[in-house]
Parts: structure tokens; sequence; C-alpha cells
């Protein structure tokens, strides 16, 4: 038995589906702008942007229905529905005919973003870890195994308080699941456990304290969780 300094952390994990298995969470990938119409909501031609990774800690994941704290160092929190692709065999220089091979299934997620601290990096050319990987970041809801079938087409939405504010298809992905794990692969050894936020369509904004959120995407477990007040020390 490892005799440890300090007691290890619990391993982050995601709810699968109509079991009660969890899937534990190894790293989360994350791809920004592959949607057309959020690349040009963002000043960019869709034509000409090669995929953009960055990644959130594991134990970022928030449980479909827990609150969400709204988070210090910024005033511009927002949304970003978006498929989620989670890895059950792993691999490296994985060729794209062969990705969907290693996916343990889907879910629904939402890339919760400090909008000004990720601009501010922009400017500066600085890596956007500060706007993206902070606590409370990756809300995920249940994956459905892909054993019931893959997801190329469907719809995806995202709506504040009941009004709809992201309304798209899956089909409109500039980078589709295959091509984004082969893309991953050649950058990093994928493993079981890791998890894959597939980018997000046109529509995002901010949300404040006590805003609901509900987002989905067709076939799978509809993601709700509300911003609550951040706890005061």
């Amino acid at each position: 038995m490892t005799d440890f300094a300090i007691p290890p952390p619990a391993t982050p994990s995601v709810a699968v589906a109509g079991t009660d298995q969890r899937f534990p969470v190894h790293r989360i990938y994350c791809i920004g702008l592959n949607y057309a119409d959020h690349i040009r909501e963002f000043g960019s031609d869709p034509e000409r942007s090669p995929p953009v990774f960055f990644m959130k800690p594991a134990d970022a994941v928030v449980a479909n229905g827990a609150p969400i704290p709204y988070p210090p160092a910024t005033s511009n929190f927002h949304y970003e529905i978006e498929l989620v692709v989670a890895i059950g065999r792993g691999g490296r220089e994985i060729d794209p005919r062969q990705g969907l091979g290693h996916v343990f299934g889907y879910a629904a997620g939402n890339d919760l973003t400090r909008r000004d601290l990720q601009k501010a990096a922009k400017d500066r050319g600085e890596p956007w870890d500060t706007a993206k990987g902070f606590d409370h970041s990756a809300p995920v809801a249940a994956i459905r195994p892909a054993s019931l079938g893959h997801l190329a087409r469907g719809r995806i939405w995202l709506a504040v308080n009941g009004e709809t504010r992201q309304q798209s298809d899956l089909s409109q992905m500039v980078w589709d699941v295959p091509h984004i794990i082969a893309a991953l692969s050649k950058l990093y050894e994928l493993q079981p456990g890791d998890l894959i936020f597939t980018g997000t369509p046109a529509g995002v904004g901010p949300v404040k304290a006590g805003d609901c959120l509900e987002g989905g995407i067709e076939g799978l477990e509809v993601l709700r969780n509300t911003i609550v007040a951040a706890a005061q020390d």
C-alpha cells in the first residue's frame, strides 16, 4: 500500500446514463472556434482557422443539477454549450477513420469562460488558462454510451432562464469528432478517461448569479445548472 504524504484527492468522475457507474476523468481537452457561425461571431474566417486546443483541470467537472458559484476575478462570465466526447480507448497518431472506435460515449457540457480574462490574454498573446481552466468551469451531464450510436448531427441548444440563446446542429462543426480525435492524438497520447469538449455555436453571452442554464443535444441528457453567488469567506 502506498504511503502518501497527504491524503490523495478523489478521482473526478461523470455519471454514465442508465447505470450506477461513473466515468473517471483523466484530462479535459477543449477545442475552440469549431462552428462557422461562432468563428464569424468572433471576427475570424472559418475557412482559415486551424483547430485551437486548450485544457481544463479534471476536477473542474460539475455534476448535472449542481449549483455553480460565480467565479472570482471576472465581470463577464459566459456559457458555451458543447458536445462532450468521452474517450474509452487511448492511443496516439490515430487515423480519423479509426477515431470513433476510441469513443466511450457522448454528453452535453458547458465550457464556462471568464470572457474578460480571455480577451485580455488574447490581446497580450498569452495562454487562456485563467479564462478557461478555473474551478467549476466544466459542467457535464450523464454520458450516453457510444454503443447506442454515434453523433454526427442533431440539435444543440442552450437557454438562460427559459430563453433560447444558442441553437445549431452538430453537423455545423468545422472539425468533426473523428478529426478532432486524430488531431489531438498527434499532440498528446489520449488515455481512457479523457473528455473532449468539441466547441460551441454562436450566441455565447454573459450570466449572473440567479440565472438558470439549460443546455442539450438531441438524444442526450439535458444539462441543468444554476449560477449562485460566490461563497464569502
